[in-house]
């Protein structure tokens, strides 16, 4: 179904029953075998079943079952589905950064990173969990009113970037940088039950 523009569109959760926008939600489908599957991108076939896109309220949908009700027959729920789901959306928000690389969209490096805050071009700025507090301290000054997103290790966004040691990277405003902050911010309500972390341009919406 084709939404209108300017629609949001709105789904029902199986699990609390409350309609909310579908951008907040995960769409499951009944895969073979009757095994039930996260539809991340929303493209699968089948009749989608929405679960509220945060851990505890898929692990309720786990351990009480929620699917078999909602499909209206006897289903299977995959061990570790809430882990999986987590994985697919860490994985999504690292590919884009990946992206941003090959589109010249994104810097990595201390000294980079703050070139790109200095002269303003940066809008969205990544920093390692497991980064040290003083490189932390010494960009904090410039990146007020910036998302400042640190849901990632090292380890990840070196992997992500195609070099070592990644600490502290930065975009710039772009399609890639609003859908990374979509995407991050889905991520950290699955994670923490709260956000967002904030948009790359005060006068741009994510779509």
């Amino acid at each position: 179904m084709t939404e209108s523009k300017g629609h949001v569109a709105e789904r029902r959760c199986i699990v609390s029953g409350e309609t909310a926008p579908q951008a907040g939600l995960v769409r499951f489908v009944v895969g073979p075998g009757d095994v039930i599957v996260p539809d991340l991108k929303g493209k699968l076939p089948g009749r989608g079943m929405w679960v509220e896109a945060r851990r505890d309220v898929v692990e309720t949908a786990c351990a009480k079952n929620t699917f078999s009700r909602a499909a209206r027959q006897k289903v299977s729920v995959p061990e570790g589905l809430p882990a999986l789901i987590e994985a697919q959306l860490v994985n999504g928000c690292l590919n884009l950064l990946g992206l941003a690389r090959k589109a010249g969209d994104i810097v990595a490096g201390f000294e980079k990173v703050k070139g790109w805050l200095q002269n303003g071009t940066a809008t969205v700025v990544v920093t390692a969990a497991d980064a040290a507090e003083d490189g932390r301290r010494k960009l904090r000054g410039l990146t007020v009113g910036l998302p400042d997103v640190d849901l990632f290790t090292s380890d990840q966004l070196s992997l992500a970037l195609g070099r070592g040691n990644v600490i502290h990277a930065a975009l710039r405003d772009g399609g890639l940088a609003r859908r990374f902050v979509a995407e991050v911010n889905l991520l950290a309500v699955y994670r923490h039950g709260e956000g967002p972390v904030g948009r790359p341009s005060a006068n741009e919406e994510v779509e």
